[in-house]
């Protein structure tokens, strides 16, 4: 018999309150909250041919929640045609404001049916952006949250904007931070299916789940390294949470920190090399070496700072959750030191924003929008403040807790 003992572990933001999901395809694109866009964002035309208008809808949706363009019916500096030329294939060509054609470009999507079709639709969206604007594209990313069905927290996958939704746990049993594993397509999480905080391994495709790791206490918070050969997590078996490290198949465990104070939400540098996470008293903001050493603070200008997350696309960059006027907002802090951190989300009308994790181009995030009857998803875009709804509560349930495979 594995001998365990029974423990609280102390998060800094708990999801709760998710209520039912329903299963079919939602309406993208809902503002919530915006500034003025800048001079300079892009004016472009979009037009389409395909055999059904459903696409349009997506693809303005898509364009209309970046912040980066302006769709208009004339003066436009791109002109964008989209068309379908099999059942998982869309081509995108490009104009200048001319009229001289600029590029073409096909994308084929992956996924089955209809799945394949939006998700082609979204990668020649991306293709356009990259073209255009040379910022990486990312309406073609897929999401990993979590969300409810049978009044207990299960793991859900889709599309960015939650047209294709799909439920890949069915445990009835709360579960804690699905993140995605770099380039296998799995997901990592903790689940209390045993009665106890385990790590587990799924394949959304197969729905077939391995326990990763399983010791006395708490395990919990792993999150894969970017080049996918580390795992870091916080366990508690040895008494206070602490952070270890493994190897991509959860062998060799070696503790990295060594205090009793409470961390959490580990999250790794672009080149793998270090980690940031998040430990009492504050909570303030640490990173450390993955080979050890003294954890170093990360000066963020808040007395609460937690849940950091560090941009692959801008190494300078870290988004986290800062404590701000009583209630949390996401920050954004430039590592070289040479601006403070700034509140990002100040114009999204909900009671806090929290779970900030970024998109490819290292200019948007998603995170998690809670006001005092609903917990929405939201893509932010940290140039211009522009908020907008990925998630419904009426059509997809309570959502929270996102992680962003890229495409």
């Amino acid at each position: 018999m594995r001998l365990r003992f029974t423990c609280i572990f102390l998060t800094f933001l708990t999801a709760s309150g998710i209520g039912p999901l329903a299963l079919r395809a939602a309406t993208a694109g809902t503002s919530i909250g915006e500034l003025d866009l800048p001079a300079g964002e892009q004016p472009i035309k979009i037009s389409l041919t395909a055999s059904s208008p459903e696409l349009g809808n997506y693809v303005h949706n898509a364009f209309n929640a970046h912040g980066r363009f302006l769709i208009v019916a004339t003066g436009a500096a791109w002109s964008l045609n989209f068309t379908e030329i099999a059942a998982n294939q869309i081509r995108v060509e490009g104009r200048n404001a001319s009229g001289a054609a600029v590029f073409s470009q096909t994308a084929t999507g992956k996924g089955e049916k209809k799945a394949a079709w939006v998700n082609a639709l979204y990668r020649a969206a991306d293709l356009a952006v990259k073209a255009t604007s040379n910022l990486n594209g990312f309406f073609a990313s897929q999401l990993a949250f979590v969300s409810t069905h049978t009044g207990k927290t299960e793991v859900y996958t889709g599309d960015l904007f939650l047209t294709q939704v799909q439920q890949v746990t069915t445990d009835r049993a709360s579960v804690l931070t699905p993140r995605w594993v770099p380039g296998r397509k799995e997901l990592i999480f903790t689940s209390y299916k045993t009665g106890f905080p385990d790590i587990y391994l799924l394949d959304p495709g197969s729905l077939q789940l391995t326990q990763f790791v399983s010791f006395k206490g708490t395990n919990s918070g792993a999150r894969y390294s970017p080049n996918g050969q580390q795992v870091a997590m916080v366990l508690s078996g040895e008494g206070p949470t602490e952070i270890y490290v493994s190897d991509a198949q959860g062998r060799g465990i070696a503790r990295k920190t060594h205090s009793d104070t409470v961390k959490a939400s580990p999250n790794w540098s672009p080149d793998s090399t270090q980690l940031i996470f998040a430990m009492q008293p504050g909570p303030q903001l640490y990173r450390i070496p993955v080979s050890g050493g003294t954890p170093q603070a990360v000066p963020s200008g808040f007395a609460y700072a937690a849940e950091p997350d560090w941009s692959r696309a801008d190494p300078n960059k870290l988004a986290f959750t800062a404590g701000t006027k009583g209630s949390y907002q996401v920050a954004v802090l430039d590592l070289s030191g040479s601006t403070p951190a700034k509140i990002v989300s100040d114009k999204i009308a909900a009671t806090e924003v929290n779970e900030p994790v970024w998109l490819a181009d290292g200019r948007h995030l998603v995170c998690t929008a809670k006001s005092s009857n609903s917990r929405v998803l939201c893509l932010l875009d940290t140039v211009t403040h522009k908020a907008t709804r990925l998630s419904r509560p009426e059509v997809v349930g309570e959502c929270s807790q996102a992680s962003v495979l890229n495409p």
